[in-house]
């Protein structure tokens, strides 16, 4: 029988407790469910039970998270403030299992070799349940020409645009069998507003009006805003004169 410890559940649990007071959301999948939606080449190779999760940044995140993390001036500048907050923050998770092999995966990791992104969190949170991921495919009438590149968006149903997939983390060796697998939420389900969802975010993503597809209960502060518009290389600039640290 196996140990109490390796049960799903009690994982997803433990995760939740030390995540969750840092601003995120964990949602858990089967790797099984990732590689049916995704290429070859982007397949994880682990058993198809294997227990995975996709860790989300709320808006809460910021103020709960990334500043405190900056203010213990745990940051090194080997990486971007942020994905550095996130190597951090998932580091606790493998630490909580120390007797476990635990994988973590960022969004921002990519093969060395092909360029090709680790993981999709898109899709990851899409078959989690957490966010559905719009694609023009779901787009009944497209109105763009066939040369177009049209990239797809996630809206969660809380937050719509305003959050993040920061990456996923697997649990090998821990299986979870009888996790039911939920739909997420189609909140933009109308073709003409899936069409609006993905014009702005393919060509007006700069205004930030992606995120308000849907009415929210919380988006991000004005000072979080001006830290995600700033470019990436002077954002270590603004950290040291806007108070944030």
């Amino acid at each position: 029988m196996a140990d109490e410890h390796d049960c799903w559940r009690k994982v997803i649990e433990m995760v939740k407790e030390i995540l969750s007071p840092s601003g995120f959301e964990v949602h858990p999948f089967k790797i099984g469910w990732y590689n049916q939606q995704v290429e070859p080449v982007f397949r994880l190779h682990y058993p198809e039970d294997t227990l995975a999760i996709i860790v989300i940044s709320t808006p809460d995140m910021f103020d709960k998270a990334f500043k405190p993390f900056i203010s213990r001036q745990q940051y090194t500048g080997v990486r971007d403030p942020i994905d550095e907050c996130m190597v951090h923050h998932f580091n606790l998770i493998k630490q909580a299992f120390p007797q476990k092999e635990v994988t973590g995966m960022h969004d921002f990791e990519i093969h060395p070799a092909s360029r090709r992104p680790k993981v999709l969190v898109q899709t990851a949170g899409h078959v989690a349940g957490a966010a559905r991921f719009y694609q023009r495919k779901d787009v009944n009438h497209d109105p763009w020409d066939e040369k177009q590149k049209i990239f797809g968006v996630s809206i969660h149903p809380t937050y719509g645009g305003w959050f993040a997939l920061r990456g996923v983390i697997i649990f090998s060796g821990i299986m979870c069998t009888d996790l039911k697998r939920t739909e997420p939420p189609d909140v933009v389900p109308t073709d003409k507003l899936r069409v609006e969802l993905l014009e702005r975010y393919n060509f007006k993503w700069k205004d930030w009006t992606f995120r308000d597809i849907i009415p929210v209960e919380s988006k991000y502060s004005e000072e979080q805003k001006t830290y995600f518009s700033t470019e990436p290389q002077e954002r270590t600039k603004l950290l040291g004169y806007s108070g944030i640290s």
